[in-house]
């Protein structure tokens, strides 16, 4: 204790082991924080006009395995009533079922508590990355082949680094060769990505690799590329989704780890409750 001449800090003679145990315990919190129940905090800055934010969600325990999604969103319907019920009730599922999609960005949803408003992109993110990194882990990410081989026009160094990360391009699910000096051909690519951009992708991949040095790290930084593949493969703003598709979306945000938060820590949903929208319109004054 007494290592700070003004005892401001104190010294585990076992740093590492107390590091690791803190780490642990917060990685696997965090890793089951699912949107189970809804809670809001106001802004303090917003003390007229209350301003809702995601404040907590209770903890799960259930890892998906990959699925195709976007199958997910054309087989739901078939499989849930699109309809909602009479009166919510404690039985609805934590975020409710899809009312209507606003401005092709948010999806608006009610639940037992009032008025859910999801960033479907955001929320999307982060269900494509989960799924990603739960195939890496265990599977392997599954490829599809592209119906016509891409041909790439790229720098010379660009060319050069896909060829010193070819085993890093197979293990995202990316078969890719060099043809030329500068030109690629890319033949498959993950099956839950195969609507995206793909040569957008596979710059956006070089571009990490080449920023980062990855040669000999490319391990500690699978996340992040895995990060940039997600992005690729969600539905964007301004697409129209069917109730459908909007309800298979927010199951999938309650069975999926981390899905309070986008990939880049921002949050994916918020809850306006009743009071709180009474309130708005001064009813009951």
């Amino acid at each position: 204790v007494n290592v700070h001449p003004t005892k401001h800090e104190v010294r585990f003679r076992d740093s590492r082991t107390v590091h690791d145990f803190l780490f642990r315990a917060i990685h696997h919190s965090l890793a089951d924080v699912r949107p189970v129940t809804a809670n809001v905090a106001v802004l303090p800055e917003a003390a007229e006009y209350k301003v809702p934010t995601q404040r907590s969600i209770v903890i799960g325990s259930r890892r998906d395995s990959v699925s195709d999604i976007k199958a997910r969103f054309a087989n739901y319907g078939a499989l849930h009533p699109e309809t909602l019920p009479a009166q919510a009730d404690e039985n609805m599922p934590p975020l409710g079922f899809a009312i209507a999609q606003l401005h092709g960005i948010y999806i608006l949803a009610q639940n037992a508590e009032g008025l859910v408003l999801v960033d479907m992109h955001a929320a999307h993110e982060r269900i494509t990355y989960e799924h990603l990194k739960s195939a890496c882990d265990g599977e392997g990410i599954r490829s599809q082949p592209l119906l016509m081989p891409l041909d790439i026009s790229v720098s010379e160094s660009e060319a050069d680094c896909s060829e010193a990360h070819i085993s890093t391009f197979a293990d995202l699910g990316v078969e890719i060769a060099r043809l030329g000096a500068e030109t690629l051909v890319v033949r498959s690519v993950p099956a839950i990505l195969r609507e995206s951009d793909v040569e957008g992708l596979v710059r956006d991949i070089l571009a990490d690799l080449l920023e980062d040095d990855m040669t000999t790290r490319v391990r500690d930084y699978r996340d992040e590329l895995l990060s940039t593949m997600a992005c690729h493969g969600s539905v964007r703003a301004h697409r129209n989704l069917t109730i459908a598709e909007m309800n298979a979306l927010l199951r999938d945000m309650e069975d999926t780890e981390r899905s309070g938060q986008c990939n880049h820590g921002r949050p994916t949903w918020i809850l306006q409750t009743i009071a709180e929208l009474d309130s708005l319109f001064l009813r009951g004054r």
